[in-house]
């Protein structure tokens, strides 16, 4: 099933500035794009791990079109934003510098989309003040801790040996890993792409601090998943079921606990895994169309 390429990395930097923000432990700066028009309904689109707000490539000039104004960033360590070597990464503080980003470009109140690792950046977000997040979509990502299965990699990542290993990550490995966790097959210069996105400025050393968002997940549960449940706005989930990550097993959970949302399952076939708004993104967009509506 053959899908438009991703713009490069270039292109997809070419179209946004890095600005200057303040989170809890001082300043960085963070690559930013504002795409559609300047009077549009707001949604902001944030990324998961490892990669970047590239990731969005495909869906933004089809929202962008719909009349809504469209920011993407790159999260602090990631993609084209600063990856400060020692930096001890927190969710918490990712919250901010969204926030402060929303403060620099004169964004209230937003729709939200999150994928993966951003879903717990968004599930602080809308623990912080609910009343500002006009509406909320979810792609693949660990919602509930219990739930979530990392990759070994991850793991091995994410434990003591971490930091040796993550000097051994090549392209070719990066490569296998989303092997794992795709469903369907996507072009590989976008894979490519997405490597650059993590690899940029020796962005691969800093996956074991980034992967501290595990350990965040379970000491926050109390907070984020009330954040989630309680959330009466309208509520969207567009899921991969091939995913092994948080795939077709969440699905009863957040039908269970979600249950006036409306939930778009990517069954294929083939089914889409980890990565929708990559693997499937006409499906994608058409979901958040319709659920978005237009200016």
């Amino acid at each position: 099933m053959s899908r438009t390429a991703m713009p490069s990395g270039a292109l997809w930097a070419a179209g946004g500035d890095r600005i200057p923000v303040h989170g809890r432990t001082g300043p960085h700066t963070l690559f930013v794009r504002q795409d559609g028009p300047a009077s549009g309904p707001p949604v902001t689109l944030v990324h998961g791990f490892p990669t970047s707000s590239h990731d969005w490539s495909l869906i933004v000039p089809r929202l962008a079109a719909r009349g809504h104004r469209v920011t993407t960033l790159d999260l602090l360590g990631f993609g084209y934003s600063d990856k400060p070597r020692g930096h001890e990464y927190s969710v918490l503080e990712q919250a901010d510098l969204v926030e402060d980003v929303w403060r620099r470009l004169a964004i209230g109140d937003t729709a939200l989309v999150a994928h993966d690792y951003g879903v717990s950046v968004a599930q602080e977000l809308l623990a912080r003040d609910p009343g500002r997040i006009t509406r909320t979509a979810w792609l693949n990502g660990g919602l509930y801790p219990d739930l979530h299965r990392p990759l070994t990699v991850q793991r091995l990542l994410h434990g003591p040996l971490g930091p040796v290993l993550a000097r051994a990550v090549t392209e070719r490995g990066f490569r296998s890993s989303m092997g794992r966790v795709l469903g369907r097959a996507v072009p590989d210069q976008d894979l490519h792409t997405m490597w650059e996105s993590v690899s940029r400025d020796g962005g691969r050393l800093l996956a074991p601090r980034l992967l501290r968002y595990i350990d965040e997940r379970r000491t926050h549960r109390a907070r984020w998943v009330p954040a989630l449940e309680e959330y009466r706005g309208p509520t969207l989930f567009v899921w991969g079921p091939a995913d092994p990550i948080s795939g077709a097993h969440v699905l009863p959970r957040i039908r269970e606990r979600v249950p006036h949302a409306t939930v778009t399952e990517l069954a294929g076939p083939p089914a889409v895994g980890h990565y929708p708004q990559v693997e499937a993104p006409d499906a994608v967009s058409e979901a958040l169309e319709g659920f978005l509506g237009t200016s």
